[in-house]
Formats: C-alpha cells, sequence, structure tokens
C-alpha cells in the first residue's frame, strides 16, 4: 500500500513540476526544446539529485519510462493550449510548484525511510526531492531560486521530512492529509508573504 503512495506521489510531483517547468521556459520565450529540457529538468532534477546523496544508482532514473511519457503529456498540453487560456495558467504556476513540492517531498522522505536511513537523511531527502528541480529550473532561467526567495518554501519540504522521518505519517490517508497540509502552506506563505528571519547587510555610502 505505502509503495502505491509512492507512486502516486511520484505522478503528482512530476506532472506538476513539468508543467511548472514548461511554463517557466514559455514565459521567458523559449522555443519548444526549451519548454521539454526545462520541464525535464524540472521534473526529474531533484530526485537525480537525492539519489547521488542517498546512495542509489543515477541509472535508476533511466528506470522511471512512465513517469517521463507522462512528463512529455503534460508538457505538450501546456504547450499547446491556446494562449487565453494558457494567461490563466500562468498566474497559476506558483500553485503547480506548490503542489510538486508537497509531492515529491513526501516521495523523497518515504524513499529514504524505504532505505532504512536516519532522520537527517530523510530531511535532506524531502528537500532535495522537493525543491532540487525548482532550484535547477530557476538558474537554467535565470531566475532567483524560490528556495531562496523572502517565501518560506523549503521548510515545508523539511516539515514534511520531519513528520515522515519520525513516524507521524504512515498510512495512505495521513501522509494525503499532509500532502494537502504542505500544498495549503506554501500557498499561504507566497499569497500573504510569510517570511523567515532573513538579515541584509548593507553597503556604507
Amino acid at each position: 500500500m505505502i509503495y502505491m503512495t509512492w507512486e502516486v506521489f511520484s505522478i503528482i510531483g512530476t506532472i506538476a513540476f513539468a508543467i511548472s517547468g514548461a511554463i517557466v521556459a514559455m514565459e521567458e520565450e523559449y522555443d519548444i526544446l526549451g519548454v521539454y529540457i526545462l520541464g525535464i529538468v524540472t521534473a526529474f532534477g531533484g530526485g537525480a539529485v537525492r539519489n547521488l546523496l542517498i546512495g542509489v544508482p543515477i541509472s535508476a532514473l533511466w528506470d522511471q519510462g512512465m513517469l517521463f511519457q507522462v512528463a512529455l503529456v503534460a508538457m505538450t498540453a501546456v504547450f499547446l493550449f491556446p494562449n487565453n487560456l494558457l494567461r490563466h495558467w500562468r498566474k497559476r504556476g506558483n500553485f503547480f510548484d506548490a503542489i510538486g513540492l508537497a509531492a515529491f517531498a513526501i516521495q523523497g522522505a518515504l524513499f529514504a525511510t524505504s532505505m532504512n536511513h536516519p532522520i537527517s537523511a530523510v530531511v535532506v531527502a524531502a528537500v532535495l526531492t522537493g525543491s532540487g528541480g525548482g532550484i535547477i529550473r530557476d538558474l537554467l532561467a535565470g531566475r532567483k531560486p524560490l528556495v531562496l526567495r523572502s517565501e518560506i518554501y523549503a521548510a515545508w519540504a523539511i516539515l514534511a521530512g520531519l513528520i515522515i522521518g519520525f513516524g507521524l505519517a504512515t498510512t495512505p490517508l495521513q501522509l494525503f492529509v499532509l500532502f494537502i497540509g504542505v500544498v495549503t502552506l506554501r500557498v499561504l506563505s507566497y499569497t500573504y508573504k510569510w517570511k523567515l528571519p532573513n538579515r541584509a547587510l548593507l553597503q556604507q555610502a
């Protein structure tokens, strides 16, 4: 049952991040090849980095043929959307990113837990899987990564990793409630500009 839940979150995260990457590429006026590249990198970049750090062969990425097909279908659909509808979708870019963050953070934490890694590795896996693809996407698009912006972002992936790492969410129902919670918190954080403490160093005139 947990494996099935892991697969569901993989599909949700792949679709959400593929769409997010495609929207960013079109905002930057990339051609269709750029749309596909940025979408694929967004959908699979975080998982690839996670695999390297927790000891999974990078070749495992190529075993996800079905997820690659799902990503290609999602990106193609977005690319072919009529312009009048796509304008509204662009405004929802952060929402798709929130869905991808939540789904992949939970998926990454479950992956690390299944390998019996300590809670520190579970949290790292959650953060890298949830935000790694978005970081690579934003860097390739010449943007400041969302995870480094003022609105709270990676902290919600850390929260998901801690909850799963401490065994507070183990059943499919609990995991889906956690998913909805992380998406909601991320949406609230960028809607109401919730910020973590920061300190700016101002140069003397």
